[in-house]
C-alpha cells in the first residue's frame, strides 16, 4: 500500500500519531511574551516547534509515517524529495528505526538544512529546482530502492503527525480564539484544521503565506488549486505548491482565511522574535508572527496561538537577511 491508497486523516488518526511518536518527538513548551502582546495587541501563545527534534515541526509527520510502515515495508527503507527540514526529519527516523533513507534535493537548497539531512544519515540526490524534477526524481529513486515514499505534506501520515503540534497546543491552550500557522504545501495547516475542528471548534484557523507564493490565497479565492507559478520568497520552507489532500481537508474545515505577507515584514518578525524572546526562528516560521503584526484588526485583543514551525537557519547568510529587515 503506498500513501495515495491511503485514507484521508482524521482526528483518530492524530490521536493515533500521538502516542505512536511520544517515545521518539519532543513535547515542545508553549512560550509567552509580554513585549510581543504589547506589540501585537493581543494574548500570544508560541508553540515551540523549533525546539523539535531537528529542529522543525516536521520530525512528527516523518517520525508518524517511518513508525507507522510494516516491517517488510520498512526494511525497504523510505525516500522523499524535500527542501531541507522534512528530509532531515524523515532521516532522523529512518535512523531511530535502523532503515535506509533517500532524499531528492532541489539545486539552491539552504546548505545548512542540506548538511543536517546527511547529518542524520540520508542518501541525497540532486535534481533541478522545480516540483517536476522533484517528483520525476523522487519516483526514480523509489522504483531503484523499492523504498516507500513519504511525502512531504500529502502523506496522510505525515498530515496526522504534524497535527500533533496543535493538539498539544490546544489542549495546554484550550480557550484560543485564533491559530495562526505556515502555509506551504499544507501539511501542517491540515493537521492543525483537523485538530481544531475536535478539540476547539470555535477557535479561527489563520494561514500565514509568503506573498511570493500565494498560492494557497489564490485556490481558496477561486475555490480550485492555483498551483501553476514560480515561488519568490526567502521562505525557504514554503515554496512548495499546496498539495490537493491538504486543499480539501483545508476547505472542510470552518473558518479558515488565508493572509499573505511579504518577506520584509517576515523578516522583521524573525528579528524581533530574537530580540524579544532570545528565539532563533527561520523565515517560513516567523511568518506567522508576521501575519498578526501586519493584519492587527484580525487579532486585537484576542487569545492567539502561534505555531513557530522550526529555526533551522543559514547563520552564514544571516547578517545579510536581517540587515533586510533594516
Amino acid at each position: 500500500m503506498t500513501s495515495h491508497d491511503l485514507p484521508p486523516p482524521t482526528i483518530d488518526d492524530i490521536f493515533d500519531a500521538a502516542a505512536r511518536i511520544a517515545p521518539h518527538a519532543h513535547a515542545t513548551p508553549v512560550l509567552t511574551s509580554r513585549a510581543l502582546d504589547a506589540e501585537a495587541g493581543a494574548r500570544l501563545h508560541f508553540k515551540a516547534e523549533q525546539l523539535q527534534r531537528v529542529g522543525a515541526f516536521k520530525f512528527r509527520g516523518a517520525c508518524n509515517a517511518v513508525f507507522s510502515l510494516d516491517p517488510a515495508q520498512a526494511a525497504r527503507g523510505v525516500v522523499t524529495h524535500s527542501s531541507g527540514n522534512h528530509g532531515a526529519a524523515l532521516a532522523l527516523a529512518a535512523t531511530l528505526r535502523g532503515i535506509p533513507c533517500h532524499v531528492v534535493v532541489p539545486d539552491g537548497a539552504v546548505q545548512a538544512k542540506l548538511a543536517a539531512i546527511e547529518h542524520y544519515g540520508a542518501i541525497l540526490h540532486r535534481c533541478a529546482p522545480t516540483i517536476a524534477a522533484r517528483e520525476a526524481t523522487c519516483a526514480q529513486v523509489q522504483a531503484d530502492t523499492g523504498g516507500s515514499i513519504v511525502h512531504p505534506y500529502t502523506d496522510p501520515r505525515v498530515i496526522a503527525g504534524q497535527g500533533t503540534a496543535a493538539l498539544e497546543l490546544l489542549t495546554a491552550q484550550p480557550d484560543l480564539d485564533a491559530l495562526v500557522v505556515p502555509l506551504g504545501g499544507g501539511g501542517l495547516a491540515a493537521g492543525t484544521a483537523l485538530a481544531m475542528r475536535a478539540l476547539a471548534p470555535q477557535c479561527r484557523l489563520f494561514l500565514a503565506e509568503p506573498a511570493g507564493a500565494a498560492d494557497g490565497a489564490r485556490s481558496f479565492a477561486r475555490g480550485t488549486l492555483d498551483i501553476d507559478f514560480v515561488p519568490d520568497t526567502v521562505c525557504d520552507g514554503l515554496r512548495g505548491t499546496l498539495g490537493a489532500i491538504n486543499f480539501d481537508l483545508l476547505r472542510a474545515a470552518t473558518d479558515v482565511q488565508v493572509l499573505t505577507v511579504d518577506d520584509a515584514r517576515t523578516v522583521a518578525a524573525m528579528r524581533l522574535l530574537w530580540t524579544r524572546t532570545k528565539q532563533l526562528v527561520e523565515p517560513s516560521s516567523a511568518i506567522a508572527l508576521a501575519a498578526v503584526l501586519a493584519h492587527p484588526a484580525q487579532f486585537a485583543g484576542r487569545r492567539v496561538g502561534i505555531v513557530l514551525s522550526g529555526g533551522n537557519v543559514d547563520l552564514d547568510a544571516l547578517p545579510a537577511l536581517l540587515a533586510r529587515a533594516g
